[in-house]
C-alpha cells in the first residue's frame, strides 16, 4: 500500500529546496546587494509605523511608546549598525603565520552557512522575528520565517511586510501551530535560530541534532537582580520596575527576582512601590486604568501566572504591593511579594509576568551562592556603588551582565546577546548576528613548488626525526 502524501511536508520540502537554489546565488551576493535588502526592509517599517503599533495593541495591547521602544527601533537600529559594518564584516581577514608555517599566507573568509530557519517568539512578536532577520540577510542566507501564532496579528503583517519586499524564493513566512514548527525542525536547514523557553530550546536542539544543524538558541531563565548595602535605592527601584514591568513582565531578560541585603530591604520596598506608582497610577485612578501597561498575552498564561501567585500566597508569601487580577481582561497588577520559600513555584520557574519576588540575603556570598544553586541566567542585574559587583560577576555565570541597570544591553548593538547553557547558546546582534549565520572558513595558500614539510615525507630517516623533535620542542 502506498504512503499517504503529507501535503505539509511535500509544501515545506518544496520551499526549501526553492531556497537551497537562492543560496547559491546569494554566496557570491555583494554588500550592496546585502544591504538593499535591508533598506527595503528599513523604508517599508517607515511607511508601516502606524500598522506595526496597531497590530502589537491588537495583540496585547501594547502603549504605542512601548511598541517604538522595544520593536520599531531595536530592528530599525540594528539595520543601521548593520548596514555601516557589513562591509568590514564580509571582508576577508588575514591572519599571521606561525615560524613552522613560514612562506604561507592563511585568512579567515566568511560565507553564509545557507537556507536558515527562524523561529520566533510571541512577547516581541515583531522585534525578534525581524531582528534575527537582518543578521542572515546581512550573512547571505535565504530564510524560512516562522512566527508566534499566540500574536496573528502581528505575524499577519510580518507576512504582509515579507511578501512585499522579497520572492517567496528569498524569505519566506510560514505560519501555523507547534505541529508546524515540528515540521519545520524536520527539515535540514543550514542554521536554526530559535527565541523561546529552555523547554522548547531542548527539542530544537535534539531535532537539529539528527541533521547536524547549527543553532542559535536564545532562551531564558530566573535573572537576578542583586541590590547591595551600597547601592542608590531609588535608582535602583525605578530601573528595576520599568526592567520588569515593560510589556508586562514578558520579557526574556526582565529581573525574575530581587536579591536585596536585608539592611536596605525595607527602604528598596518603599522605594520600588512608588516607582511603580509614578510609572502606572499617578493619578491614583487604579493601574488596570493605565494606558502605559500592557496585557497578558492570553488565557492560559494568565492562569499560569495566577497560578503561581495562589501558590506563593498559599504557602506564606506576603503581598507587600498589588495582588488584583481581572480575568475578562487579563490584567494582573503588579505584585511585590516577600517572604519567598523554595516550596513556592515562583522560587522555580521562569515567572514571565509582573509578579516580582524579593528574597534578602546577610552576606554578599551567601547572594552568590543563591543564584550558582539555579541554572545559569540570560541576565544578571547587580546594583551598586562599591566594587562588590566585581566578586559578583567574577563568582557567577550568566549570559549577560549589568550594572546598574536593567535589559540596557539589549539594544546595545556591539555587545553580543545570548545565554549560556539553560539561557542560550550562541550569540546575537551585530556582529555576533552576522557571525551566528555565516561559516568562518579558514584558507591556507601555499606556494607552488615550495612545501615546509618535504623533508618529512617517507622515507623517514634520522634527519626527519631531528626535524619532528625540534618542532616539538621549540614549535
Amino acid at each position: 500500500m502506498d504512503t499517504p502524501i503529507d501535503p505539509l511536508k511535500s509544501d515545506l520540502e518544496r520551499k526549501l529546496k526553492q531556497l537551497r537554489l537562492t543560496a547559491l546565488t546569494w554566496r557570491s551576493s555583494t554588500t550592496f546587494d546585502r544591504i538593499e535588502r535591508l533598506k527595503a526592509i528599513r523604508t517599508w517599517i517607515k511607511n508601516h509605523q502606524s500598522d506595526i503599533r496597531q497590530a502589537l495593541w491588537n495583540d496585547f495591547q501594547k502603549p504605542e511608546v512601548e511598541t517604538d521602544l522595544s520593536e520599531i527601533y531595536p530592528v530599525t537600529s540594528e539595520i543601521n549598525h548593520t548596514i555601516k559594518h557589513l562591509k568590514s564584516w564580509m571582508k576577508a581577514k588575514s591572519l599571521p603565520a606561525p615560524l613552522a608555517m613560514l612562506g604561507t599566507k592563511a585568512k579567515v573568509q566568511f560565507e553564509p552557512k545557507g537556507v536558515a530557519l527562524i523561529i520566533s517568539p510571541w512577547n516581541y512578536p515583531f522585534n525578534l522575528a525581524i531582528g534575527p532577520l537582518i543578521s542572515a540577510l546581512a550573512a547571505g542566507c535565504p530564510v524560512v520565517l516562522k512566527p508566534s501564532e499566540l500574536t496573528p496579528h502581528t505575524s499577519d503583517l510580518i507576512e504582509q511586510m515579507i511578501s512585499a519586499i522579497f520572492n517567496k524564493e528569498e524569505v519566506a513566512v510560514v505560519q501555523g501551530d507547534a505541529s508546524v514548527a515540528q515540521a519545520l525542525l524536520a527539515l535540514p536547514f543550514d542554521h536554526i535560530f530559535f527565541t523561546g523557553s529552555p523547554q522548547i530550546g531542548k527539542i530544537v536542539m535534539e531535532n537539529a541534532a539528527k541533521n547536524l544543524t547549527s543553532v542559535t538558541l536564545e532562551l531564558g531563565g530566573k535573572s537576578p537582580a542583586i541590590v547591595t548595602e551600597s547601592a542608590d535605592l531609588k535608582d535602583a527601584a525605578q530601573k528595576i520596575i520599568y526592567g520588569k514591568l515593560v510589556n508586562c513582565g514578558q520579557t526574556c531578560v526582565a529581573p525574575d527576582y530581587i536579591l536585596v541585603h536585608e539592611s536596605v530591604k525595607n527602604q528598596l520596598l518603599n522605594e520600588l512601590k512608588v516607582a511603580i506608582q509614578q510609572m502606572y497610577d499617578a493619578d491614583f485612578i487604579g493601574i488596570e486604568s493605565s494606558k502605559d501597561l500592557a496585557r497578558i498575552v492570553n488565557d492560559r498564561h494568565f492562569s499560569r501566572l495566577k497560578s503561581y501567585l495562589d501558590d506563593a500566597v498559599e504557602k506564606g508569601a506576603k503581598v507587600e504591593f498589588g495582588g488584583k487580577s481581572n480575568p475578562h481582561h487579563r490584567f494582573i497588577e503588579p505584585t511585590l511579594l516577600s517572604q519567598i520559600t523554595e516550596e513556592m513555584e515562583i522560587a522555580h520557574e521562569e515567572i514571565f509576568g509582573p509578579i516580582l519576588p524579593i528574597l534578602s540575603f546577610g552576606k554578599l556570598e551567601d547572594a552568590i551562592e543563591y543564584v550558582n544553586r539555579k541554572p545559569k541566567p540570560l541576565a544578571l542585574y547587580v546594583f551598586d556603588k562599591s566594587k562588590s559587583y566585581e566578586q559578583i560577576l567574577e563568582k557567577t555565570s550568566s549570559g549577560n551582565a549589568v550594572i546598574n541597570d536593567c535589559v540596557l544591553h539589549f539594544i546595545h548593538n556591539e555587545l553580543p546577546f545570548g545565554g549560556v547553557n539553560n539561557s542560550g547558546i550562541g550569540k546575537a546582534h551585530g556582529h555576533f548576528g552576522f557571525l551566528a549565520f555565516s561559516n568562518e572558513k579558514g584558507v591556507l595558500k601555499q606556494r607552488i613548488g615550495y612545501n615546509n614539510v618535504t623533508l618529512l615525507r617517507p622515507p623517514y630517516g634520522v634527519k626527519a626525526k631531528k626535524i619532528v623533535e625540534s618542532l616539538i620542542r621549540w614549535f
